[in-house]
């Protein structure tokens, strides 16, 4: 039966369904983009939070997204269809691929795990950056510029999606879809052995479950939902920039998850809104201090608050048959 916490995360999505009507057309679009931050913060809560993944290299992926929806709306390659639909398709698909190819390179054998995972990833992100720098059809150090917006098709023909409030319901909707995908992997029993992948790697191999596949899969899936969000993204701001593929945004979008609360897909959408918000005003009052103090904030979070600041409020109870399972052990 739905409980008090179903009905909190109902009111979270109506509250954020409703604030176009009192927020003025320039705030709607600043929420826009912060919405498409929030489905990138979702991917690493999903691999980190149910998978014990933590990556440092998440911004591969999303960057990933936003090179490929640029390079395809703005027909870079002959032959191939422009859409936005297309386009983002693609950029969920490419990411996921690369996820998939990593983890069969990272998971495999003893495969790498903990801090040696973060590490790699790390290194990754940094080689990634310094990759789309120096390519050329990529745009080098300036990327991409004069990216179309999104579009949709009306009576046969291409219309874009220009206004604030109709580009923020397309954002929210498809923030909202990735969370109920992710929502409903999380409770099914994959999610269950993807947790305990996440508590004790050894001891759920030992069951019979190939451990590798698991992280691979969990991999994957981040992966795309980094890279749909980064496509989202790039259609929004117009440009793409090898700063979304490298270390700085890898660490900004792990602040962002850890202070909402990494192992609840609501409270890490919400943790990118709130700390991109603090960002913008930190800025402007402390100037080039403003990372100091978001560091801060990061390490009081993790100290005071090892759910974050939303995770315990928005966490779901267990799924029926877990609840079952454990009533049954006690009764035992």
């Amino acid at each position: 039966m739905p409980g008090p916490r179903h009905a909190l995360i109902v009111a979270v999505w109506l509250l954020l369904a409703l604030l176009p009507s009192v927020l003025s057309e320039w705030k709607v679009m600043q929420l826009s983009q912060l919405v498409s931050y929030g489905i990138f913060a979702m991917s690493l809560a999903f691999v980190w939070g149910q998978a014990g993944l933590l990556c440092f290299g998440q911004a591969i992926f999303f960057g990933i997204g936003a090179y490929t929806m640029a390079v395809l709306t703005k027909g870079m390659i002959p032959g191939v269809a422009s859409g936005s639909g297309f386009g983002l398709v693609a950029a969920a698909l490419l990411p996921g691929l690369a996820g998939l190819l990593a983890g069969l390179l990272m998971f495999r054998g003893r495969g790498l795990s903990g801090a040696y995972f973060a590490i790699v990833t790390l290194a990754a992100a940094v080689i990634a950056e310094r990759a789309a720098s120096h390519s050329s059809f990529l745009g080098g150090f300036n990327g991409l510029m004069n990216v179309p917006p999104l579009t949709y098709t009306l009576r046969g023909e291409s219309v874009e999606l220009l206004d604030a409030v109709p580009v923020y319901y397309a954002l929210l909707g498809a923030a909202a879809l990735v969370y109920g995908l992710l929502l409903w992997t999380e409770r099914s029993p994959l999610g269950t052995i993807l947790r305990a992948v996440r508590d004790n790697e050894t001891r759920t191999g030992s069951f019979g479950f190939d451990v590798s596949l698991y992280k691979t899969f969990s991999l994957a899936l981040s992966a795309s939902v980094a890279g749909f969000a980064g496509g989202l993204f790039v259609t929004q701001f117009g440009f793409v920039s090898p700063a979304l593929i490298g270390a700085a945004l890898s660490t900004e979008v792990l602040i962002w998850t850890a202070v909402g609360g990494r192992e609840v897909l609501l409270a890490a959408f919400l943790g990118a809104l709130l700390v991109r918000s603090v960002e913008g005003a930190l800025s402007d009052r402390l100037g080039y201090y403003w990372l100091l103090a978001l560091g801060a904030l990061f390490v009081a979070t993790v100290v005071f608050f090892p759910a974050g600041l939303l995770g315990r409020l928005l966490a779901l109870p267990l799924p029926r048959r877990l609840a079952a399972a454990g009533r049954t052990k006690e009764a035992r």
